[in-house]
């Protein structure tokens, strides 16, 4: 596959996360998934490196000039996914038990599903999250 170098400079990816309580999640990132928070404004938004990515928590909103029609909110069912993140680990087993101690409430044990064995876990607005193994 080759790489588009349509963007200009050194452009890098920011996944944005609407969330109800930007503190509340800031330590859910931070304390249970490992999160480094990088800075806070304000209550309505934090910013936090994660995975080799920036992940940005935000607060809804209405619209805004520059988004006339759209508004921010979290989501409003943990069991409609219209996005997830994951994590591709080097042991599944490994990564559940390090983040089950420290808080994350998973659907289920990892599980083998031919190659991979995965488990998902979601974050405190329902944003799911999956941590991914692939063996070979």
């Amino acid at each position: 596959m080759t790489p588009n170098n349509d963007f200009p400079g050194d452009a890098e990816l920011t996944h944005i996360l609407v969330v109800k309580d930007a503190d509340v999640s800031r330590d859910f990132y931070r304390d249970v998934v490992g999160a480094e928070i990088v800075r806070a404004y304000g209550g309505t938004s934090v910013v936090a490196r994660l995975a080799g990515t920036w992940l940005l928590l935000v607060t809804g909103g209405g619209p805004t000039p520059d988004k006339p029609s759209v508004t921010f909110s979290p989501p409003d069912d943990p069991d409609r996914v219209a996005h997830a993140m994951t994590f591709r680990v080097p042991d599944c087993a490994a990564a559940y038990e390090v983040l089950r101690t420290r808080g994350a409430d998973f659907l289920t044990p990892p599980i083998v599903n031919g190659p991979e064995v995965r488990c998902f876990f979601r974050d405190p607005d329902g944003h799911l999250v999956e941590l991914s193994e692939y063996r070979v």
